[in-house]
C-alpha cells in the first residue's frame, strides 16, 4: 500500500517549485491531487509535467481572496471528496528592502498572500476536516519563522505569524483529531531564491548565494525534494501523533542558535 493511496490532498502554491515536487511526490504515493495557484497557465504546464491524468485536478484561485479560496474547497469536494491533506504552501517574498524603506502597499501584499491567504485556507479546510473528524494540514513557513533577518521584514513578519496560527489551530482541531503542523525551510533552490539573491546583491546573484550558503552548516541550499519528504512524512499516517510542532529543513542553521 503507498503512504497517501486515494488521500484527497490540495497543495497551493502548486506550480512553484516546492508545490510542484510535493505534487509529484504525492502523486506517486498514490494521492489525489488538487494543485491551486495564481496562473492557469503555470497550472496547466505543471499537469503536463506530472502526467497525474484523472489524479490530478487544477483550480486557478488567489489564495487572499475568501471567494476563491471558498471556490477550490468546494472544487475539491464535488471532484474528490473531502480533504485528507493540505499542504498551504502558497507564498511570497515581498520586497528587499530596509524596514523603514518598506510600503505601506508591500507589507500588505505580503500579509495578503502568507497569512490571510493561510487563514483562509485553514478556515474552509479545517472545516472540512473536522466534520470528518479526520486529516493533516501542513503550513509553510520558513527558518525566517523562527528568527529575524534583515531587510525582508514583512516576510519574517508573516511567517512568524503562521507559526501562531499553525499552534491555534492545532489546539483548536485536535479535539476532531485533526494535525496541523508547519515547516521551516533554509533556502531552498527555486525563483524564490532567485529574486532575494538579486534583491540582497544587485548585480551580483552568485555572491549573494555563496553568502548565504556560507550560514548553512551543511554548505548549500536545499532543494525543493527535500521540502516535499518532510511534508510527506506530516501528511502520512506516519505522524499521526505529532501537530502543532514546527519542523526545520535547514541544512543545520537552528543548531547554532
Amino acid at each position: 500500500m503507498k503512504r497517501l493511496q486515494d488521500k484527497v490532498t490540495i497543495i497551493t502554491g502548486g506550480s512553484g517549485g516546492i508545490g510542484k515536487e510535493t505534487a509529484r511526490l504525492f502523486l506517486d504515493e498514490g494521492a489525489l491531487v488538487v494543485l491551486v495557484d495564481i496562473d492557469q497557465s503555470a497550472l496547466d504546464q505543471a499537469a503536463a509535467e506530472l502526467g497525474g491524468g484523472d489524479t490530478l485536478l487544477t483550480v486557478a484561485a488567489d489564495v487572499s481572496r475568501e471567494e476563491d479560496v471558498r471556490h477550490y474547497v468546494q472544487s475539491t469536494l464535488d471532484h474528490f471528496g473531502k480533504p485528507d491533506v493540505f499542504f498551504n504552501n502558497a507564498g511570497i517574498e515581498g520586497r528587499v528592502a530596509p524596514l523603514i524603506e518598506q510600503s505601506i502597499a508591500d507589507f500588505d501584499r505580503v500579509m495578503a498572500v502568507n497569512v490571510r491567504g493561510v487563514f483562509l485556507g485553514m478556515k474552509y479546510v479545517l472545516a472540512e476536516m473536522m466534520k470528518a473528524r479526520s486529516g493533516s494540514i501542513i503550513n509553510m513557513s520558513s527558518v525566517a519563522g523562527l528568527s529575524g533577518s534583515p531587510g525582508v521584514a514583512p516576510y519574517v513578519t508573516s511567517k512568524h505569524a503562521v507559526v501562531g496560527m499553525t499552534k491555534s489551530a492545532a489546539l483548536e482541531a485536535a479535539v476532531a483529531q485533526v494535525r496541523v503542523n508547519s515547516v521551516h525551510p533554509s533556502p531552498i533552490n527555486t525563483r524564490m531564491m532567485r529574486s532575494l539573491e538579486e534583491g540582497f546583491d544587485p548585480g551580483h546573484a552568485e555572491q549573494a548565494k555563496a553568502m548565504l550558503e556560507q550560514k548553512i552548516p551543511l554548505g548549500h541550499y536545499g532543494e525543493s525534494l527535500d521540502v516535499a519528504s518532510m511534508v510527506l512524512f506530516l501528511a502520512s499516517d506516519e505522524s499521526r501523533f505529532i501537530t502543532g510542532a514546527q519542523f526545520r529543513i535547514d541544512g543545520g542553521m537552528g543548531a547554532a542558535m
